[in-house]
Order: structure tokens, then C-alpha cells, then sequence
């Protein structure tokens, strides 16, 4: 049986070893708790079993457990620092602290497979239907919550600028072309500020539920965290108008 309450007590003894003080501690720890909202919505919307919308709270739980080391290590969210998801795992069960969070392992292979994968620039080598769904769900419900963290939480802590700071850059030509490519974009391609921000954007090509763009839909993500930014750079402004209107009506076709 799958226990949510008692994971995050053990969650946040895991924390205690962590400075909560620190802004990008925070940030993840409200993040976390943020995905396991998200996805029990999901679960909840798409009327899972109890037993998987459980399944899916735990996931989410558990799923940024890498982000704390690497943030203790290098203060840093960037995927050159550390591989946060890949070491989740390896905390998780190759020092088989999984068994403190879970005692059965039945849902061992889903769980793994579904942190792993969470962060991935696309989702592919899943072929089991039920470890599908959770990676999916994982996956989205990371995505919807780091909407509120992008409207809610100060730039200058995810993204090391002021809102002028970012909105004075260009976007390179390579970003901009992605979006109307209907594309992720690649860490390692991000240059400018701008093209942060779009990334960010592009987010929403790889949502994976109706269910889940309809709570982006509903809560109007895509126009308020385009303008959250305070565009000054002229070019960057009329972009960015374009690509809200593209990626609007991308959401509002979605199927």
C-alpha cells in the first residue's frame, strides 16, 4: 500500500540535511510539494484509481530529490552542473533509500523509470502502458508547476536577472524558429536571457494530457508569464508577441 503521508514525513527528514533558508532550497521544496498537487489534479481529472493517483503524489515527491545535492554542490540548476534526476535515482535505489519512503517494491520499476525520465528533453524508451502514464503525468505536472514558479518566484533566484535584465535581450534566430517549429528547446542552445524566458514557453509543446492543457488553458499561463517581462528591446517585444499568439492557439487546438 502506498502511504503519501507517511513519504513526506520521511521527505522532509531528508530535508533537514539541506539549508531550507537558502531561496533556491525553498523554491524547490514549495516546487515539490507544488508537482504533487499538480499531478494528483491530473489523476483526479482523468478519474485514475486511487491507488495511481497515489502512485502519482509519490512520484512527484520524490521526483527533484537530486535538485537539493546539486544545489548544496554547485548552487546551481543547470543540467551541466549535475544530472539532478539521474542522481535522484541513485539515491533512491542504488543506495536503496526507496524501502524508507515505501516499503513494498512493487512499484519500483514504475517509479525509477518515471524520475528518470521526468526531465528528459523528450520522452522515448517507454513502452510498458502504466509506466507510460506516469512518466507522462510526471512530466506534465512538473511543467504546470513551474508555471506558478515563474510567475510567483523572483527571476533573479531561477534565472540569476531582473525581469528589465532579461526583457533588454534578443532572442537568437535559432530559439525563435524553434517555437514555430513546435519545439522544445535544448539546454545546451539557450545564449541570451531571451532565450531562457522562450524556453520556457516552449515547455507547453511537450504537455501530454488534454487534461493538463486545459489547466494551463484555464489559468491563462501562456499570456501571463509572457508578460511578466517588461519587453524594451523592440524586436524582442514584437517576438514575442508573435509567439504568444502562436502558442495560444497551439494550446487551444490541442488534442
Amino acid at each position: 500500500m502506498i502511504n503519501y503521508t507517511f513519504a513526506r514525513e520521511i521527505f522532509e527528514s531528508y530535508l533537514n540535511d539541506y539549508d531550507r533558508t537558502d531561496d533556491k532550497v525553498r523554491l524547490k521544496i514549495i516546487h515539490t510539494y507544488g508537482v504533487v498537487g499538480q499531478a494528483a489534479g491530473i489523476a483526479r481529472r482523468m478519474r485514475l484509481s486511487d491507488e495511481d493517483a497515489e502512485l502519482a503524489k509519490l512520484i512527484a515527491l520524490l521526483h527533484d530529490l537530486g535538485r537539493f545535492e546539486q544545489l548544496r554542490r554547485f548552487d546551481s540548476f543547470e543540467p551541466d552542473t549535475m544530472d539532478h534526476a539521474a542522481y535522484g535515482v541513485q539515491v533512491l535505489f542504488e543506495e536503496h533509500r526507496i524501502r524508507k519512503f515505501l516499503p513494498e517494491n512493487t512499484w519500483d520499476p514504475i517509479i525509477r523509470t518515471a524520475i528518470a525520465k521526468h526531465s528528459d528533453y523528450c520522452l522515448s524508451g517507454v513502452t510498458e502502458t502504466r509506466t507510460l502514464l506516469h512518466a507522462r503525468i510526471i512530466r506534465d505536472a512538473d511543467k504546470l508547476d513551474n508555471c506558478r514558479v515563474k510567475l510567483a518566484d523572483a527571476t533573479e533566484t531561477f534565472l540569476g536577472a531582473s525581469p528589465e535584465e532579461i526583457g533588454a535581450q534578443e532572442i537568437t534566430s535559432a530559439i525563435y524558429a524553434s517555437i514555430f517549429r513546435n519545439q522544445c528547446i535544448l539546454s545546451a542552445d539557450r545564449k541570451t536571457l531571451m532565450d531562457y524566458w522562450v524556453s520556457y514557453i516552449a515547455y507547453f509543446f511537450d504537455i501530454n494530457f488534454r487534461e493538463s492543457m486545459d489547466i494551463i488553458v484555464e489559468n491563462d499561463y501562456i499570456s501571463r508569464i509572457i508578460r511578466r517581462i517588461p519587453y524594451s528591446n523592440p524586436n524582442t517585444a514584437k517576438q514575442m508577441n508573435e509567439i504568444e499568439h502562436y502558442v495560444k492557439n497551439y494550446a487551444e487546438r490541442f488534442s
